[in-house]
């Protein structure tokens, strides 16, 4: 629901930003000191406000997807250096080659979800994605392929990084702060694709296993495409081996190769439906 038509009788920020457009152009109007706090891009950088930013962050993203009627979200994370099978002679390795095929699984998976997703508004099971290449493209790639909505939730890195084509524009949100970009991909989460990837998706994955492994976060599936990466990169065993983990750590998560394998085990996870609460700061 758009607030904004919302009566009230106090004066609307919006007024008073058009206004100032019009007032006249003195030494005193062009002074900094004389914006409006909320309409001062260069107030609002500054160090101070880094809190005020924060909760700007986590706000947007919030109310546009419950505006749009988002419920629950589908994530996948994967490397955004994985290309299109039809691509893969351009990879920068070889090993990076033969993980194209799981840019078509990743569009499979998502366009098998966002077939269910369009039967309920696209309400529940809507695909997220980083909104990046690689595994991201494929994931929004493949709800485009459904007929029906992603969500891509971009980061502004020192190499330019744009929105992918694939995400529904109404969707498609940029960040400045991982850590909220990070809380937004799980606040929703109904469960978790995880694909080949580098550091970030790293990153993402241990996150997320460390929400649930502690009880910050409810169990939901998380499912690691392509068990023989998965087990080259991570010795799972080591970890509970040596008592850094527990046996049952090894339980919060499955291996699968295919989307339909995926489909299949998210429907029979123990605790699917569950409710599920993340609490900042508590």
């Amino acid at each position: 629901m758009d607030n904004t038509s919302r009566r009230h009788p106090l004066r609307r920020s919006r007024q008073d930003v058009e206004a100032a457009r019009h007032i006249p152009d003195t030494p005193q109007t062009r002074s900094p000191a004389y914006r409006l706090a909320f309409n001062d891009p260069d107030f609002l950088c500054r160090e101070e406000l880094r809190p005020v930013r924060l909760q700007l962050e986590l706000l947007k993203p919030e109310m546009l997807m419950e505006a749009y009627g988002v419920e629950s979200t589908v994530v996948l994370f994967g490397g955004a250096r994985i290309p299109e099978p039809a691509n893969k002679d351009k990879a920068r390795t070889r090993t990076l080659a033969e993980l194209s095929k799981y840019y078509d699984e990743a569009r499979e998976f998502a366009r098998l979800m966002t077939l269910r997703s369009n039967q309920n508004g696209h309400r529940e099971d809507v695909i997220m994605t980083g909104g990046g290449p690689g595994v991201m493209e494929a994931g929004n790639r493949g709800a485009q392929d459904a007929g029906g909505v992603s969500i891509g939730l971009n980061i502004v890195l020192p190499h330019e990084q744009s929105p992918n084509e694939y995400v529904t524009p109404d969707l498609c949100f940029n960040f400045h702060y991982f850590a909220v970009r990070k809380m937004h991909f799980l606040m929703r989460a109904k469960a978790l694709a995880v694909f080949p990837g580098g550091f970030g998706t790293l990153d993402e994955l241990f996150e997320t296993l460390t929400l649930i492994q502690t009880g910050r976060m409810a169990q939901i599936p998380v499912l690691l495409f392509g068990e023989e990466f998965w087990r080259k990169i991570v010795n799972w065993e080591a970890l509970a081996d040596a008592g850094t983990i527990s046996a049952d750590d090894l339980e919060l998560f499955r291996f699968v190769e295919t989307a339909q394998e995926a489909i299949d085990t998210i429907d029979t996870w123990e605790n699917v439906g569950e409710k599920r609460e993340i609490i900042p700061g508590r």
